[in-house]
């Protein structure tokens, strides 16, 4: 049998930006879409970003991140609350950047040919829970480090960890769950189409 050449060739140059762009656009809306939860809020911008990984695979995920960063570097109101490359020099700047980490890793279970709905919710959950420590790295020394003075350098760990992730645990993990289930309801609504 000779397999689908089609099935198999890497998407045109133009398609990949195409791609790109949709998903920095789906992020920076999900951004803006304030979900009321106790204690805080939250976005769903974690889930946007799974959601990329899981549909363009690690390599293109990750770079779709990395442009959503570079957008808001460059001034647009893409992140929360319409905030744009400011929220680099404040103490959820760690989070930003473990983004870029958060799409690799459900874009990988997608290239490892991962489809079902508890091992895709898993991958979620790990990459959602993985990204607390670049989210508290930041505040804990890497800002300092780096002569970047934030919020929160001055608390132990403790207190970081009540201050940036307590409150968004569960949301983040409903929201990981979420993640996976759409992905897997999209690949077997693919497959069965295909």
């Amino acid at each position: 049998m000779i397999p689908n050449t089609q099935a198999i060739q890497r998407p045109s140059l133009a398609r990949q930006a195409a791609c790109v762009l949709a998903g920095t656009i789906v992020i920076a809306i999900a951004a803006q879409i304030s979900v009321p939860m106790y204690p805080v809020p939250m976005t769903l911008q974690t889930l946007a970003i799974l959601g990329v990984g899981f549909a363009l695979g690690a390599r293109l995920g990750a770079i779709t991140v990395l442009a959503y960063l570079a957008e808001g570097a460059l001034g647009l109101p893409v992140f929360a609350n319409f905030s744009n490359g400011a929220a680099f020099f404040g103490p959820t700047a760690g989070f930003l950047v473990g983004f870029v980490g958060m799409a690799y890793v459900a874009g990988l279970a997608r290239d490892r040919g991962l489809t079902g709905p508890v091992a895709l919710s898993a991958v979620a959950v790990a990459a959602s829970l993985a990204l607390y420590l670049p989210g508290l790295a930041w505040p804990m020394g890497v800002a300092g480090a780096l002569g970047v003075p934030v919020w929160g350098a001055d608390l132990a760990v403790g207190p970081l960890a009540v201050a940036f992730m307590t409150p968004f645990v569960i949301g983040d993990v409903v929201k990981a769950v979420i993640a996976g289930l759409l992905a897997s309801g999209g690949l077997s609504w693919l497959r069965a189409r295909g």
